[in-house]
């Protein structure tokens, strides 16, 4: 048990570790969601732990219901079906294929910007059509609601297809099969889905694909609309992080000597980022080193 605990303790202790602090917070979720509903269903409390379960994760459909637990817009995106195992590992599996893409490309924070901007993407898309539309409402009152990390994941892999469309994985039975073919077959069989038996969730994936593809579009442009993210968790942390009360201060020569010769580093850079640039687009993202790999990652975070 401590090694676990101390594992789980590392994975917030090493910086731009984003990909296994989402997926161990997914885990953690169902692993104790799951021991308190078969605790709970034993012990003849399996109402009341459902009612719980579902007051805190479930998003429900029906707008005004929303209003009354307005948190279950994020929380729903941390929560799986506890019926099965397939639901979250699914999820899990391809969040670490595809988000290993965006931190190697993009860097840490931005795999959590796509993450939380697809479950918002999805959610709201979700709460408009089961308001809006009448083949939605019709079904909104046969459902209690939606949970899952699907948009946001869909998120994730829709900006990875967008960013490197030749990217290749090697899939079983298949052999190797360029990403942007992965992320086409996922979003047409959500699109199918989108009126079947689960076509809340469906409808969830479609709005993540849709943001995926949006941050991606918007940072080509030079914008990063998932920029307040960082700067809301940071605003938060900063309540429970104590400020250093030791001041440091730099001579105005020291300034304008650090300044100059971080103008000429990144000056120099840039030939190396546009000779890369231009191995991806030839030869993909697959081949470059992992040099080649680092010296991006620290260009995209500048």
């Amino acid at each position: 048990m401590t090694g676990i605990l101390d594992d789980f303790k590392n994975a917030w202790d090493k910086p731009n570790n984003a990909l296994p602090q989402l997926i161990i917070i997914n885990v953690a979720v169902f692993v104790v969601t799951a021991i308190i509903y078969v605790v709970g269903t034993i012990a003849g409390f399996e109402g009341m732990v459902d009612a719980i379960f579902h007051g805190i994760f479930f998003i429900p459909p029906v707008f005004s219901d929303f209003l009354m637990k307005p948190w279950t817009i994020m929380t729903y995106a941390f929560a799986h079906d506890l019926r099965g195992i397939f639901h979250i590992l699914f999820n899990m599996l391809m969040l670490y294929w595809f988000g290993r893409l965006i931190v190697d490309y993009l860097g840490s924070d931005r795999l959590i910007k796509l993450y939380v901007l697809g479950a918002l993407a999805g959610a709201a898309l979700y709460l408009l059509l089961f308001n809006l539309l009448p083949f939605y409402q019709e079904q909104a009152s046969r459902i209690s609601g939606m949970i899952g990390a699907s948009a946001a994941v869909y998120a994730v892999i829709v900006a990875a297809a967008t960013l490197m469309p030749n990217h290749t994985f090697f899939l079983l039975f298949f052999g190797p099969v360029k990403i942007k073919y992965i992320a086409a077959f996922s979003i047409f069989v959500s699109f199918l889905g989108s009126v079947g038996s689960n076509s809340g969730g469906n409808v969830a994936h479609l709005g993540g694909a849709l943001i995926g593809y949006y941050y991606i579009a918007t940072l080509n442009k030079g914008g990063d609309i998932g920029a307040w993210i960082i700067s809301f968790m940071n605003w938060v942390k900063s309540f429970f992080v104590p400020r250093s009360k030791i001041k440091v201060t730099y001579s105005r020569k020291e300034k304008s000597t650090s300044r100059s010769s971080s103008k000429s580093a990144t000056n120099a850079s840039q030939d190396e980022i546009d000779v890369i640039l231009d191995k991806i687009s030839e030869s993909g993202y697959e081949s470059l080193s992992s040099d080649e790999k680092q010296k991006l990652f620290n260009a995209s975070k500048k």
